[in-house]
């Protein structure tokens, strides 16, 4: 008889091996003992297996349970996915562990595929290549000898596990028959999404109890296209987190740990388009992730229509990816405004999404933001009053890019405290009269000085003109193409 037993407290595991041995345990979940040619059973911390006979026949067994291949996708009974589910978890097992040609086999032709978005937006058109099979619906020839029982050591590609080695030449990657068992059961576990770029992430959990994990596996709501989508690695991890934390119920096993692997093109390798470019390890926590829900809400993925009404596509938040980055990061959400800016446009419904996170700020924070928006205020009324003097419309950009250039070209702490005191005594405004001293103190400590920089360009490049023109102007900016919706 074989026996052998997978622990999530192994020493010698990695957060992969957990979370397979966590799919394992799902899948196993789901199967019927009765006519089985082997036996198992699942503990907290543990799977395991027994059979007699050849451990090919048991493992192939086992597999053609979990894994099928069914109408083009990639179908896994014990994850109960509906069409989009079935979509995403194929698609995401494709361009991460069967990325390369060997590992899978798809139809040369495509076919359409729909989903619905927004309510009120055209539905999003995909071209699709069915999946004919793969590396989990074969018989695994390479982790067996000819007698049917395991290798002691097993060779596993590196591309089939993104990550596990850094480039190919150093051969491949040895597994004992538990390590290479787990990691069989590894993409049951994680959750995928499709980034801006041709780029990809998968996103690995870590588990602390196998039984509660599978239980609140089960819980899980189905993914949507939509969130399939997400805008950087970071927001993929924050997303994730997310969704287990809101599980009700969940707060002594929920997940709070996990492992991004962003996937992309490298310059040594042309043949494959999803190799490794960043891993994350994230753990956050509750008000970082009520900052990301708050982000998510006011910047998500918007349908956009092309010229002449000829399909859609889904455009990502590079604010929320932005914002993401610092939150995976612990540092605070505006950080970096100021070279975000200078890079990135910014569209208009970012900058209204902006708006309101500008309102989740510390008290020390709020008070010179207001303080910076009371004098630009003061500013634009002057130059308002120029403007009708002169008998022309407000150059509105201008009049933005003008005062954000004064503020961002110090590099040092002295001078943008210079430029900054200078500002709010030339336009003086109600929100500073009585706080001059607390923000005088604030943004002279070494830690503050670029929050505060970071935090003055945000005030000013999100400030809400009262102006009816303003407002006449900002409502036609929104009924065109995006790509001239920026300030």
């Amino acid at each position: 008889m074989t026996e052998l037993v997978l622990s999530i407290f192994d020493p010698n595991t990695l957060l992969p091996h957990r979370a397979g041995i966590a799919g394992l345990a799902l899948a196993l979940s789901a199967l019927d003992p009765t006519d089985a040619p082997l036996q198992w059973g699942v503990t907290e911390d543990a799977v395991k297996l027994f059979w007699e006979g050849s451990d090919r026949d048991a493992i192939v067994w086992l597999l053609q349970q979990v894994y099928r291949s069914d109408q083009g996708y990639l179908e896994v009974p014990a994850l109960k996915l509906d069409e989009q589910g079935r979509y995403i978890f194929t698609e995401g097992v494709m361009t991460t562990f069967l990325q390369h040609s060997k590992q899978r086999n798809r139809e040369k032709q495509t076919v359409p595929l729909s989903f619905l978005v927004e309510d009120d937006k055209p539905e999003i058109q995909i071209d699709y290549r069915p999946v004919i099979d793969c590396y989990y619906t074969r018989d695994l020839k390479e982790a067996f000898n000819t007698k049917g029982a395991f290798k002691p050591q097993i060779p596993l590609k590196g591309h089939h596990l993104p990550g596990l080695v850094e480039c190919f030449v150093h051969g491949a990657y040895v597994e004992s028959p538990t390590g290479f068992l787990a990691l069989l059961f590894l993409p049951l576990a994680c959750s995928y999404y499709q980034l801006p770029g041709y780029r990809s992430a998968v996103v690995i959990p870590e588990v602390r109890n196998l039984t509660e994990w599978v239980h609140l596996r089960r819980r899980m709501p189905g993914r949507t296209y939509r969130r399939f989508r997400a805008s950087s690695a970071g927001e993929s991890a924050l997303n994730f987190l997310l969704q287990e934390k809101l599980i009700e119920d969940a707060q002594q096993f929920r997940i709070d740990y996990c492992e991004v692997y962003q996937l992309g093109s490298q310059p040594w390798d042309g043949n494959q388009s999803y190799l490794k470019q960043a891993v994350h390890r994230v753990q956050v926590s509750d008000e970082v992730l009520g900052l990301y829900e708050i982000a998510s809400r006011l910047l998500p993925p918007r349908v956009r229509v092309r010229q002449g009404g000829n399909g859609a596509w889904v455009a990502e938040s590079k604010a929320l990816a932005w914002i993401s980055d610092n939150l995976i990061a612990n540092q605070r959400w505006y950080r970096g405004f100021s070279e975000f800016r200078k890079s990135t446009a910014i569209y208009l419904d970012d900058r209204r999404g902006l708006q309101v996170m500008a309102e989740h700020l510390t008290t020390d924070e709020q008070i010179l933001f207001d303080a910076v928006q009371g004098a630009f205020k003061k500013y634009r009324g002057q130059q308002i009053e120029q403007a009708k003097r002169q008998n022309r419309p407000p150059d509105w950009e201008q009049i933005t890019n003008k005062v954000i250039y004064r503020l961002q070209r110090p590099s040092t702490q002295q001078e943008f405290a210079k430029a900054l005191v200078d500002f709010l005594s030339q336009f003086r405004s109600k929100a500073a009269l009585s706080s001059g001293a607390q923000i005088f103190w604030w943004i002279h400590q070494e830690e503050n000085w670029r929050k505060a920089r970071d935090l003055t360009l945000l005030a000013i490049a999100t400030y809400q003109g009262q102006s009816q023109e303003e407002k006449a102007g900002i409502e036609q900016e929104l009924t065109e193409d995006t790509t001239a919706n920026v300030i």
